[in-house]
């Protein structure tokens, strides 16, 4: 699904009723006061409806005939939709849905370097190096790391082919940001990116499939070591 394009005061009501919504302030069940929301948001019922309508389409809400607009039930929810994810860590990162996403990634990034490492083209290759250029040129650079980080991911998901697959970047781009926030902008000094990553790149230039698979868990397995060393 396309991330949601946040702006102006429309996007603003989408966002705060979303973060109400996951933080369980607007419980599961409950019917909006969509009157009370007109007056302490400041805007027209056409701009609440419409703001609603991108909620309903992530299964957040949902409307009724004399019931009027309610909280859909969590199981109801895109969870795996960018912009829900997104909002889940807009009071800062949440370790739980960190560990969540930690969990995705071991079950796909892994699996996605093993079918690199078979499906790889040329340009998949030269990608994967310009992605490692651009982390070893972002060194002291937060915004540059965690950028060249996610760009990293991106084509190896691109390099497996699969394009559904390919896809799953929207589940972990937000998650993937989140951490690298909190690792490359935090005040300890942190490890060298480059050589777990380049590893996985050798790897799959070599066309060896397993060893692909095992660099890509030890970069993940590194990654967590990172998070909770920030946690203390």
């Amino acid at each position: 699904m396309a991330r949601y394009a946040r702006r102006g005061v429309h996007g603003q009501t989408v966002e705060v009723i979303a973060r109400r919504i996951l933080a369980g302030e607007i419980a599961a069940g409950e019917t909006l006061n969509m009157t009370a929301l007109q007056e302490e948001l400041d805007v027209s019922l056409t701009a609440l409806r419409e703001a609603l309508k991108v909620l309903s389409a992530k299964g957040m809400v949902d409307a009724r005939q004399k019931r009027g607009t309610f909280v859909r039930p969590r199981a109801d929810w895109n969870l795996l939709d960018g912009d829900v994810i997104r909002w889940q860590f807009a009071e800062g990162a949440d370790p739980r849905l960190l560990d969540k996403l930690h969990e995705v990634r071991s079950i796909i990034e892994p699996a996605a370097a093993r079918l690199a490492a078979s499906r790889a083209t040329e340009d998949d290759l030269a990608a994967l190096a310009g992605a490692l250029d651009e982390m070893a040129a972002a060194d002291g650079d937060p915004a540059a790391a965690v950028a060249a980080d996610l760009n990293f991911h991106r084509v190896l998901l691109t390099a497996t082919h699969n394009e559904l697959l390919e896809r799953m970047e929207v589940v972990m781009e937000t998650g993937l940001a989140e951490r690298d926030r909190l690792v490359h902008g935090g005040v300890e000094p942190h490890d060298d990116p480059v050589p777990s990553h380049r590893a996985v790149v050798e790897a799959i230039r070599a066309q060896d499939a397993t060893a692909a698979e095992a660099a890509m868990r030890g970069l993940l397995d590194k990654a967590v070591r990172d998070v909770e060393k920030i946690r203390g």
